[in-house]
């Protein structure tokens, strides 16, 4: 008996394979498709399987104002990209992300800072271990054509609130002004596709939209069956869980290229006596594995702060101070901290830098100036990025009132486990007393 029991024991494992092999049929089934005939075949019958063919992937597209700058379009990013994630709950859905080019605040001339890919700025497996992603060029080829079924042009309510109160709703409704999207000689809408004017859409509605981004998902799912939509102002949908796991989950996947790390991380080991190992601040490969305390990041011997000046110095805004004001209070912070480096991230023309740095002499001032390889290669979207990557890493962070430049750099460093005292910070405005109201803190939810 030895010998059938010895046959018998080596068989198992075997066994125990084509048993998970049934149960993963089962389950991919379940997923993609309705299963049409039993799994388990009945005795004397084809020992074959028979399960229905998965469900067509589908891809969201998305822009927004054109006006808008490219740290709200980061936010706007987190909003879609949890809607996609809800909509993978229903069936097949891919985020084409939208290529960067034509923004505001990127003026350096004699670039053609036009079809950025996300790749340009963001590591993109990071981005894809949340949501399902692809680059706009790589939905062209794989789809054959540069073509979306259906526009959704998102706008507000011609009446505004109804009784002056704010309610949840979308409403397909007739398009407020003139449409942005015109018709050729075949049907087709044309208008403003990244700068693709090959691009076109089959189909054009506008929504009338008052809602947060998951309200969308009925009407993706159930009334309309375009495989490709095309969500244009999509800034009008909300977060749905602003602050929330789900928020963070988003924000954490949004990792910059490690190009642009790199770039900063070199600046910061030169200039600023500063690395990820004597800061704490190590990265792990996946963000998802990352999970810090408050205050166990250090953080490198200097001082960092974003002063946004231009825009918001011509607009006299309230809470921007004089450059005499936010020099003094870096000298104060500097004293308290016993630091003699400070970084500065500005928008400021070089003759307001120099004036900076002399109300700060007797300090060591630092400020990047790329390289010209560095900006022909990465652009004035890079070259932020990188400015916000050596201010997330300082001891201690200042920023400029209500700019989104600020609050990415104050996200940046929760996730890297800075004390949030030593980052939710800013200058008080010309306006403003001394002791004007500090940025709220959005604490890190894992």
């Amino acid at each position: 008996m030895a010998a059938p029991l010895a046959d018998l024991a080596k068989q198992i494992p075997l066994l125990i394979a084509a048993v998970a092999s049934v149960f993963l049929i089962v389950n991919l089934s379940a997923v993609h498709g309705e299963i049409e005939d039993s799994v388990i075949p009945p005795s004397g019958t084809q020992n074959r399987l028979k399960v229905a063919a998965a469900k067509p992937t589908r891809y969201l597209l998305y822009d927004i104002n054109p006006g808008e700058g490219f740290n709200l379009r980061r936010d706007v990013h987190m909003r879609i990209a949890n809607l996609v994630k809800a909509l993978n709950e229903v069936e097949p859905w891919v985020l084409v992300l939208p290529p960067w080019g034509r923004l505001y605040h990127w003026k350096t001339r004699g670039l053609n800072q036009m079809k950025l890919p996300w790749s340009k700025f963001f590591d993109i497996p990071s981005l894809s271990y949340h949501i399902p992603v692809m680059e706009y060029e790589d939905y062209i080829e794989v789809t054959g054509v540069a073509q979306v079924d259906m526009i959704y042009y998102l706008q507000n309510y011609a009446e505004g609130w109804t009784d002056g109160k704010w309610e949840e709703k979308i409403d397909e409704r007739d398009c407020i002004g003139s449409p942005l999207y015109q018709t050729d000689e075949e049907g087709r809408y044309r208008g403003w596709f990244w700068g693709y004017s090959e691009t076109y859409a089959d189909g054009f509605k506008c929504l009338s939209v008052q809602a947060m981004a998951k309200m969308m998902i009925p009407i993706l799912t159930e009334n309309t069956t375009a495989r490709s939509v095309f969500l244009d102002r999509a800034e009008k949908l909300l977060h749905d869980s602003f602050g929330m796991p789900e928020y963070w989950t988003a924000r954490r996947s949004m990792r910059f290229s490690k190009e642009l790390r790199d770039i900063g991380d070199e600046f910061r080991r030169l200039h600023l006596d500063s690395d990820d190992v004597k800061d704490k601040t190590e990265l792990l490969d996946d963000w998802r594995e990352m999970k810090r305390d408050p205050g166990s990041a250090l953080g490198g011997p200097y001082i960092a702060t974003h002063i946004r000046r231009q825009d918001f110095a011509r607009n006299d805004r309230e809470v921007v101070p004089t450059l005499e004001g936010a020099s003094k209070h870096l000298v104060k912070l500097l004293e308290k901290y016993e630091l003699k480096k400070i970084f500065i991230a500005t928008d400021a023309p070089n003759s307001e830098i120099k004036e900076l740095k002399d109300h700060l002499s007797g300090y060591e001032v630092y400020h990047y100036v790329p390289p010209k390889a560095v900006l022909e290669n990465f652009m004035d979207g890079g070259i932020a990025i990188i400015d916000q990557w050596i201010c997330a890493h300082a001891r201690y962070f200042i920023g400029t009132g209500i700019s989104t430049f600020s609050f990415r750099i104050q996200e940046e460093r929760q996730i890297l486990g800075f004390d949030p005292k030593m980052t939710y910070n800013r200058f008080c405005g010309k306006a403003e007393s001394e002791t004007c109201e500090q940025p709220t803190v959005w604490n890190i939810r894992w």
